[in-house]
């Protein structure tokens, strides 16, 4: 038996940016707990070594972001005083899982630090904002530690204290709203976010014009947008954005070429039905990755799901031939199924036969969440990995 184990399982959702600017903060907002990631933490005096596994795998705790994470609530719940220090200099065990590709452009680095600060804190009992210790693993993540649409202020601060996470407005606040994820390509990306973020503040004159000219007022517009539930203004500025934000990678030295071919008949598509409605019904943000992020009401859902299959058809057996995965799908589609072959002559467009993995069906989702179920935690009573 190993005595006095502390263990916490926290599950989180990934963020997806509506409007993103590294130097002039973001909004986003979180999707439901169909796509999530869990992590576990435990502390024990049996340990003698820190350790972390990753989706199964061991990784090194070397890794610069996690230590930075793990030093600055270990130092906020010292200060608090509401942690004994025997227990700060307990070694660490983590482990932790996505149900959604990792690196791949879904924001799993947001999910997976926000759920680890989260974690840690409930650990140590460390109470207040979150958001700026989840900075320290992902900026994406300090979003993460909050649900519906959330916006991240950049502040003034040299050290960067007041950049912090607000929510503008919960789940609950726009209950019709829908996001699809089409997934082009789950494997990991050529350029990690951080690195071409990196390459774009130090290369891109566009982001500096962007930063100036064009962010600060579009943030403000998308908030009000989401605040008075104006679909049609919310989709033309995220898909204004996404499409800007990836010119700004194109203009980095090198470029960051995270768009696919796939990508850009996605994008198509969806200005090929607004077009035919006279309206944005849909809209779009690609992160940094091919994979496409879908906004719509509930009412268009049909409609939508209807044109990827015919588009985007797969010949993969895993789920009957059929992309589209997600809770409640097949009842908010079955009223519309049969109801828009007519429309598929007006759109001018070839099918592209197994261009998607699979497609996820969620919405806006909540924060964190502490699971107490023993039986779901992914270390077991000795702290080893239960996968």
């Amino acid at each position: 038996m190993w005595p006095m184990l502390f263990a916490v399982l926290v599950k989180t959702n990934p963020n997806w940016n509506v409007i993103f600017h590294i130097s002039h903060g973001s909004l986003s907002n979180r999707v439901h707990p169909h796509m999530h990631a869990k992590t576990t933490v435990s502390i024990s005096p049996n340990f003698t070594e820190d350790r972390i596994w990753l989706n199964g795998q061991e990784e090194a705790m070397a890794n610069p972001r996690l230590v930075n994470c793990l030093r600055e609530v270990k130092r906020r719940a010292r200060e608090s005083g509401q942690t004994p220090q025997t227990r700060l200099d307990w070694h660490i065990r983590i482990c932790s899982a996505n149900n959604f590709p990792t690196a791949a452009g879904l924001a799993s680095s947001a999910a997976g630090y926000a759920c680890l600060v989260y974690a840690l804190c409930q650990l140590y009992g460390v109470k207040g904002d979150l958001s700026e210790l989840a900075r320290q693993g992902s900026g994406s993540a300090c979003r993460s530690v909050l649900g519906g649409f959330v916006r991240w202020r950049m502040g003034s601060d040299a050290q960067g204290h007041d950049s912090l996470a607000h929510q503008v407005v919960g789940p609950e606040h726009w209950p019709d709203m829908r996001i699809i994820i089409l997934v082009a390509n789950d494997g990991q990306k050529k350029v990690p976010s951080s690195i071409g973020m990196k390459r774009s503040v130090g290369t891109s004159e566009l982001l500096k014009f962007r930063a100036e000219n064009t962010v600060p007022k579009r943030i403000e517009a998308m908030e009000k947008a989401v605040q008075d539930r104006d679909f049609a203004t919310f989709a033309a500025l995220a898909m204004k954005d996404s499409n800007e934000m990836h010119a700004t990678c194109l203009d980095t030295t090198p470029p960051c070429v995270y768009m696919s071919s796939t990508s850009h008949q996605v994008s198509d598509l969806v200005h090929k039905i607004n077009e035919h409605f006279g309206t944005p019904i849909v809209g779009y943000t690609f992160d940094a990755g091919p994979n496409a992020c879908l906004f719509l009401l509930k009412e268009h859902v049909p409609l939508l799901v209807h044109l990827v299959r015919h588009y985007f058809p797969t010949s993969d057996t895993t789920f009957k031939g059929d992309p589209f995965r997600g809770r409640d799908f097949d009842v908010e589609i079955s009223s519309g199924e049969g109801k828009f072959q007519s429309l598929e002559s007006s759109m001018d467009m070839g099918t592209n036969p197994d261009a998607l993995k699979y497609a996820i069906y969620t919405k806006v989702g909540l924060g964190p969440e502490v699971l107490t179920n023993t039986s779901d935690h992914l270390l077991d009573e000795l702290g080893n990995p239960k996968m």
